[in-house]
């Protein structure tokens, strides 16, 4: 596996078999050892942080573990600093490893490195999930965490090389060195390119919006205002919508849907894997594991300034609800704008927005849990990722529903599944959290004007992580110029802006804005302390 002559679906898959025959081995093996304990390579904790939900990943990198004869504790999701922590003592762990996918929880790895410190442990501290990296590890998580090392795992087949390689009584202390040594490296070409990029300020940059001629048409009225609920969509349609090439890169088979089935290198893992997914997808429809609750809204709205104001009725008189946008602050040239999403929304007039929020995920827990209660990690993991692929595709599903009908501003859309995949369809659907809004707390606003939880069964973590795990939920523009685009990295005076705007306090602001601050917050009271 770790030689790329193996794949990660037949890993898990193999592993199946292994736990199931060591399952039904283990009370003879014990009793033939007269209950001397079961030796092990090592012991690993394993968590996804505080406020976090997702978890496939990291049950991946368990099943990994777990085939090398590494004894894996997994807490699960959402476990706050304090748990992990006194879980690694009590059970003696030699390596703890911490997961997640939103940014916030990059804050909670930070949080926890440093709590490892001032606990006084020394045992190698393992980072990974899809929000982290090899750069945000090195110049934010290690320098916290001084007393043991800490090291960015890329994926689950590396786990086993690096656990081997920091368990090792020979080779720890020289690759824990090359790791520090690299970070070192890291920290100082990020310094270097902070520096470089010019960035215009705030004041400068709404000079230059996106160019929109707010006297040509714009799109109708939708078919109705406020929200409408689905409690439970078709999932057959569905499954037809389905992107599966995320879901390949989910078990780390890179590649684009269909063409990789016949990769010569990865085809014939991916034919097999393609193969059980099918097989699994038709039982989920068939058998309704899972309920598809959905729901969608619309608003008059205004942009005033960066923010979107939502409006309770076409009279425009009474605000019940602001939604905040970011706008780029990199110098820009060749007549090309700095972005906000408020920029696709006019200034005056009458001009609408809209919202939703979909999941697939009831059900999903326990299907999983169905699966691991059997020994099968292959199938939890699958039943997961597939609760996920669902999701997406209902996100993509209810976006054409609305174009067409519910808001309506494409009656004759005659896109093909393809072509929605493309986004070749007028049109956006951003997401708090993501690049074009990176602010995840913009969720509780679009929760609360959908009443999320009480028409889809969806609700939001400490974090603005949204559970079920397998939800999508985002904002609608429907002018022909909105388009994705990123924010990138912002400057104090915009992040000032921004808090005032808010209601908050400086600190807040730079607690949630972390991941695209153009500075270091900290640097003054450091240098200050120094």
């Amino acid at each position: 596996f770790g030689a790329g002559k193996m794949f990660l679906p037949q890993v898990v898959k193999s592993a199946r078999v292994m736990k199931q025959a060591v399952a039904y081995l283990e009370p003879f093996m014990e009793a033939e050892k007269a209950g001397k304990p079961r030796e092990q390579a090592g012991r690993i904790l394993m968590a996804t942080v505080k406020g976090d939900v997702h978890d496939i990943g990291k049950n991946i990198v368990g099943v990994v573990l777990q085939c090398n004869n590494y004894e894996v504790i997994d807490l699960g999701v959402m476990v706050p600093a304090d748990r992990i922590l006194d879980e690694a003592k009590a059970h003696n762990v030699d390596i703890i490893g911490l997961s997640g996918l939103i940014t916030p929880s990059l804050d909670e790895m930070v949080f926890v490195a440093r709590e490892m410190e001032r606990r006084g442990f020394d045992i190698p501290l393992l980072i990974g999930g899809a929000t982290t990296s090899r750069t945000h590890t090195a110049v934010k998580i290690e320098p916290a965490y001084r007393r043991g090392s800490t090291t960015y795992v890329v994926d689950a087949s590396r786990a086993v090389g690096v656990v081997s390689g920091l368990l090792s009584k020979t080779e720890r202390a020289k690759n824990e060195a090359a790791t520090r040594d690299e970070y070192i490296r890291i920290r100082e070409q990020y310094a270097r390119g902070q520096e470089v990029k010019a960035r215009t300020s705030i004041a400068e940059a709404r000079k230059n919006p996106v160019a929109i001629d707010w006297t040509a048409p714009r799109p109708a009225a939708p078919s109705f205002k406020g929200v409408r609920a689905f409690e439970a969509w078709d999932l057959a349609d569905l499954a037809d919508h389905i992107d599966w090439t995320p879901f390949f890169a989910s078990w780390e088979l890179i590649g684009r849907y269909p063409h990789i089935l016949e990769d010569e290198i990865v085809g014939e893992a991916t034919k097999d894997l393609f193969k059980d997914a099918q097989a699994m997808l038709k039982r989920i429809v068939e058998e309704k594991w899972f309920t598809a609750k959905g729901v969608v809204g619309f608003w008059p709205a205004n942009a005033v300034g960066d923010d979107i104001v939502v409006f309770e009725d076409e009279a425009r008189t009474i605000e019940i609800a602001r939604f905040h946008t970011l706008r780029q602050q990199i110098a820009k040239s060749n007549g090309k704008p700095n972005a906000a999403l408020s920029d696709f929304v006019s200034p005056s007039g009458e001009d609408w927005i809209g919202a939703f929020a979909v999941t697939t995920g009831h059900g999903e827990l326990e299907a999983s849990k169905r699966f691991k209660d059997a020994g099968d990690d292959y199938s939890a993991i699958m039943a997961a990722a597939l609760a996920d692929r669902l999701a997406e595709a209902f996100a993509e599903r209810l976006h054409k529903e609305v174009r067409t009908t519910l808001w309506g501003y494409a009656p004759d859309e005659a896109a093909t599944i393809q072509d929605l995949i493309e986004e070749k369809y007028q049109g956006i659907r951003p997401a708090p959290g993501y690049p074009a809004q990176p602010d995840h707390t913009e969720k509780a606003t679009l929760f609360r004007l959908l009443q999320a939880e009480a028409n889809a069964g969806m609700a939001l973590t400490e974090s603005f992580a949204m559970t079920p795990p397998a939800s999508v939920s985002g904002l609608y523009f429907g002018h022909p110029q909105s388009h994705y685009f990123g924010v990138g990295k912002i400057d104090r005076d915009q992040v000032e802006d921004y808090a005032a705007r808010k209601g908050w306090d400086l600190e807040t602001a730079e607690r949630w804005l972390a991941p695209i601050l153009n500075y270091d917050p900290g640097a003054a009271e450091r240098e200050a302390a120094a």
